[in-house]
């Protein structure tokens, strides 16, 4: 279900997709936003009541000049959860989402149940350069994203209009997402997570794509050594965007932990 949320006092006016029963879940997306047509979530909704909130500056959500940085990124998430009186949940969050969601959980450590970082950034290892996405053509990002850039799905995701509406709709949506994102992710995405990874307390499970060619799995082995009790799963025939390539695999490995 969409729902539009006044936060904090009026400051943003937030699209949220709502689903399902349960312990509260709230899932962070990444750079590229909610499609509208994400499954994986309403899987998740048949244990959890899933919160899935558009970042402001994405979709219909308002208020993205308020945000800009991570803590306020943080800040913004938390309000969020205040107000719709979640006194803790367990967080899932993807590449972008992930870096928020970590540092949600370094920021106030009795906030998130359990967290799940999918594939996310936040750190930024010389040998292993991240490619940069803002400077990527959309043939070139869906070979970084996807195990198999000619799928189906691929091509759904990387396939410009022939309407000039559509066509000029995607371009101003495009152009707000990675203006937002760029916030947090460039030129590198590395805003200081590593001097606060220490803090997150929260039980952790890190997923990866094996195919991830945007952010490698190498990283998994970085979060790993920075977060105390945390547990890494890694999906074949996935990359980076693996709830989507890979959603009963994604959907079962979540929710085993979460409910573990």
């Amino acid at each position: 279900m969409k729902t539009q949320q006044k936060i904090g006092a009026g400051r943003w006016q937030v699209e949220m997709q709502v689903c399902g029963n349960g312990d509260p879940l709230l899932y962070m997306h990444g750079a590229g936003g909610l499609l509208g047509v994400d499954p994986f979530l309403d899987e998740l909704g048949k244990d959890f009541k899933v919160f899935a909130p558009h970042l402001p500056g994405y979709g219909e959500s308002t208020g993205g000049e308020l945000i800009e940085d991570v803590v306020d990124a943080c800040l913004f998430y938390h309000q969020l959860m205040d107000d719709l009186g979640i006194t803790s949940a367990h967080v899932v969050g993807h590449s972008m989402g992930g870096m928020l969601a970590a540092e949600m959980a370094a920021l106030d450590v009795h906030r998130i149940k359990k967290l799940v970082l999918v594939c996310p950034a936040g750190f930024w290892l010389e040998r292993h350069p991240i490619p940069d996405p803002f400077a990527m053509d959309l043939p070139d990002l869906a070979a970084h994203l996807f195990h198999d850039p000619n799928s189906p799905l691929a091509r759904m995701f990387t396939t410009i209009p022939s309407d000039p509406k559509q066509l000029a709709e995607m371009y101003v949506e495009r152009t707000k997402r990675l203006t937002q994102a760029s916030r947090f992710l460039w030129p590198i995405p590395d805003r200081g997570l590593k001097k606060r990874a220490w803090r997150i307390a929260a039980s952790t499970l890190l997923v990866w794509g094996e195919s991830d060619r945007l952010i490698p799995p190498v990283y998994a082995g970085e979060f790993a050594s920075r977060i105390r009790n945390s547990h890494t799963a890694t999906i074949k025939q996935a990359g980076h965007m693996v709830m989507y390539e890979r959603p009963e695999e994604f959907v079962k490995t979540v929710r085993d932990f979460l409910k573990g």
